[in-house]
């Protein structure tokens, strides 16, 4: 996971004799970051719709007890997963559109170019952290509580209003103009949906950016 990325090894001086290495006692936080990462890393195998405390504790090398010292529930660990994913991305498209909501007054063009950079964004994000997809996508959260699916459902509808107001000024000529952001807009997040699906589903080997830009001249 790149963005999750793990933490450094002090290097060990060369004229120093070489000696049992002491556990070093994680600074505060760095523990919760490397639960996160090992959750993520785990989720990239075969079959990990369903991960165990027990298993995510044992890739550690520590107790369960000690998951839940930063972590109230399993819950909680992947409602960090999902913090990092509306973090990232939505700092990304703001990015894009140089605000948290597009211009409305931008030029047709201006609209259809961002809304194809969030589109690719999104599917670039997936295509590096891939255990991050099975979340996004609800693979990983069958069995976990329902609000966990929430949580994505609604960053999904955060995407796709995105994308409406990017797509408005292009159909500002039409007779239905609102309506035709809308079918616009919902028609790209579910492409972006549909390639992160095929992506999990084909254990990570259909990357989600094949033939990317091709695909969006179709729809826009």
């Amino acid at each position: 996971m790149s963005e999750l990325s793990p933490l450094p090894v002090p290097a060990r001086n060369d004229g120093e004799a070489e000696a049992p290495a002491a556990r070093k006692r994680p600074k505060p936080g760095e523990r919760r970051v490397q639960i996160l990462q090992a959750l993520a890393a785990m989720l990239e195998q075969p079959g990990a719709e369903r991960i165990t405390t027990a298993a995510l504790a044992a890739r550690l090398s520590v107790s369960e007890a000690a998951l839940y010292r930063h972590f109230a529930s399993k819950a909680q660990m992947f409602e960090g997963l999902i913090d990092f994913i509306e973090q990232t991305v939505f700092t990304l498209v703001a990015q894009i559109t140089g605000r948290d909501v597009p211009d409305p007054a931008q030029a047709p063009e201006a609209g259809a170019r961002q809304a194809a950079r969030i589109v690719a964004l999104l599917l670039q994000f997936g295509e590096r952290n891939p255990g991050m997809v099975r979340v996004m996508v609800g693979d990983a959260l069958v069995f976990e509580h329902e609000r966990l699916q929430q949580r994505m459902n609604q960053f999904f509808d955060r995407i796709e209003s995105t994308l409406r107001q990017c797509l408005r000024p292009a159909a500002a000529a039409s007779a239905t103009p609102t309506v035709d952001a809308q079918v616009a807009a919902s028609v790209l997040t579910a492409f972006a949906v549909g390639r992160l699906q095929r992506y999990a589903r084909s254990g990570f080997k259909r990357l989600p950016s094949e033939h990317l830009e091709a695909s969006l001249a179709l729809i826009l």
